[in-house]
């Protein structure tokens, strides 16, 4: 078992940009392509309690913004669960975290998101 507590910094620039877009995006009012972002800083961060914590977080605070119950409730429980297994890093690669996917289900990286997981054995 491989314990992860610390994000490589190379790979947490990445993980902190995706959160910047994020949050552009949200004061654009470009819900869509806020979302979008803070799913790239999942499946970056996912592997890392702090940063996969934090990425969940902040998905409960889109979805109380959205008043999606399902949203809401689906990162209640991602929280209560999600640190740990990346403590532990059994994480689904790919996942991007939105309660419209179960949180057990490997998915697809995109391409760049590869590339840069792969420069940091993090993929």
């Amino acid at each position: 078992m491989k314990i992860k507590t610390v994000i490589p910094d190379g790979l947490k620039k990445h993980y902190n940009k995706e959160l910047e877009l994020y949050r552009i995006s949200l004061l654009k009012g470009d819900l869509s392509k806020a979302w979008q972002y803070l799913e790239r800083s999942h499946i970056l961060g996912q592997s890392y309690p702090y940063e996969h914590s934090y990425s969940h977080w902040l998905m409960l605070k889109f979805g109380l913004r959205q008043k999606n119950l399902k949203e809401v409730l689906g990162q209640i429980l991602r929280l209560a669960i999600g640190g740990w297994k990346s403590f532990i890093d059994h994480v689904p690669t790919g996942n991007t975290g939105g309660s419209d996917v179960p949180p057990l289900k490997r998915m697809k990286l995109p391409l760049d998101l590869k590339t840069v997981l792969t420069k940091y054995n993090a993929a």
